[in-house]
């Protein structure tokens, strides 16, 4: 089976499903809030239903479920003496299943709360974690190492440094999210810290999570223009517009309360609005495409779909119903389709 690298290198697309806390948390197994994947140690079989219906979907990569799952996450929820065993857990289910599946294996480091430009005794703490978590993820047998959800470009340098010490080879990919403004929470242009990044050795750049697909679209024709390799889209599969570009930012138009984090789902992108962002992302000439926060099997089958692969779960997809008058009008059917939906 061919690796990251190779793919990108033949013009192979990468499709691959994120947002586990966000499917995990719908079906009742994790918390907003505390979200720290505990969900790993307590209900390891949920974990491993969701990487196998992401696989039959058309994911190409099964992740970890590590996301915030690093010791300051876990020493805030008081089970850092859980952390490794958490880790070398979700590795554990996600290379089983990659392996039943065909499909490459990712361990991943995500942002932290510790961020800061001034401090630097900040930035040594979170290369410390971000190396741990790269040992248990060499030593798990990952194909490659995902650093995702940066705000801060300082930040995003540290674990893709983490990742070239201490990967023993291990190719990474480096998303940032893009919030309001073009720009990083320590001031650089994205479009700039990406290219940073990717001089730096980073298989590829690109954007997770923040904003929805079409706010994320323009800022990924810039991103195109100035950096010459792989590039990543991952948005949330949410209805973001200009005047509220970041999920966290939408609000109820009758009530004026932010949506975020329990109340998104009146905002949600239909299929056909996700298999548009993978046309565009396609045209666009992006290689590894998926879905963050939001995301749930349908959804990530659509852009599997459109990139031309034939996933299991195809078989199933939606072709149309005899409500949207698609299939043989009986007179029967034309008489409950007028009362159903009150045309003729």
């Amino acid at each position: 089976m061919k690796g990251l690298l190779e793919r990108l290198r033949d013009g192979d697309s990468i499709v691959i499903a994120e947002g586990y806390l966000w499917e995990i948390e719908r079906r009742g197994f994790a918390q907003f809030g505390s979200q720290v994947p505990v969900v790993v140690l307590e209900k390891p079989d949920e974990v491993e239903t969701l990487h196998e219906e992401f696989a039959l979907a058309g994911s190409d990569v099964i992740e970890a479920f590590t996301y915030f799952g690093h010791r300051e996450y876990m020493k805030l929820q008081g089970r850092e003496d859980e952390l490794e065993k958490l880790n070398r857990d979700a590795l554990s289910i996600a290379r089983k299943v990659a392996d039943k599946y065909g499909k490459l294996m990712a361990g991943g480091l995500s942002n932290t709360p510790l961020y800061s430009t001034t401090d630097k005794e900040s930035h040594q703490k979170i290369y410390d974690m971000f190396k741990e978590q790269v040992i248990w993820c060499v030593e798990g047998g990952a194909d490659y190492i995902i650093g995702e959800t940066f705000d801060a470009f300082g930040e995003a340098e540290l674990a893709l440094r983490a990742i070239r010490d201490h990967g023993k080879g291990c190719p990474a990919v480096i998303t940032m999210a893009a919030h309001i403004p073009e720009r990083t929470t320590d001031d650089i242009p994205i479009t700039e810290a990406l290219k940073r990044l990717e001089d730096q050795g980073a298989a590829v750049v690109g954007l997770n999570c923040s904003r929805g697909p079409d706010i994320m679209m323009p800022l990924l024709r810039e991103i195109r223009n100035v950096c010459k390799g792989a590039i990543a889209a991952i948005p949330v599969p949410y209805r973001t517009t200009e005047k509220e570009r970041t999920f966290y930012a939408v609000k109820d138009p009758n009530t004026g309360k932010y949506l975020y984090p329990h109340n998104l789902d009146q905002v949600r992108s239909s299929r056909e609005e996700i298999r548009k962002f993978a046309e565009d992302a396609k045209s666009l000439g992006v290689q590894y495409v998926g879905l963050c926060c939001g995301n749930y099997p349908s959804l990530i089958r659509e852009v599997s779909e459109v990139y031309g692969k034939k996933p299991p779960a195809s078989k199933y997809s939606m072709k149309g119903a005899w409500i949207s008058g698609e299939a043989p009008k009986t007179e029967t059917l034309k008489t409950i389709r007028k009362f159903m939906v009150g045309d003729e």
